[in-house]
């Protein structure tokens, strides 16, 4: 089981790298929380770890609900 620990977290930091490089963290906090289709494809990003460097290029869009008036 110790293995499979040390790879899972190799494999998210793979991932978050790949985000890295790819300038998913450039924008401020406070813009992410109101972009959900960014956040999510960070998300994607790092849990598709090394698989980004075989040409998996993960992207989510979606849209927030407007607040009822």
């Amino acid at each position: 089981m110790r293995i499979s620990s040390i790879v899972l977290v190799l494999w998210l930091v793979i991932g978050a790298v790949a985000a890295g490089q790819r300038h998913y963290y450039d924008r401020p906090v406070k813009d992410n929380l109101k972009d959900c289709s960014r956040s999510g494809t960070i998300a994607v990003t790092v849990i598709a770890g090394p698989l980004n460097y075989i040409g998996l290029n993960p992207k989510i869009s979606c849209t927030m609900p407007e607040p009822s008036k």
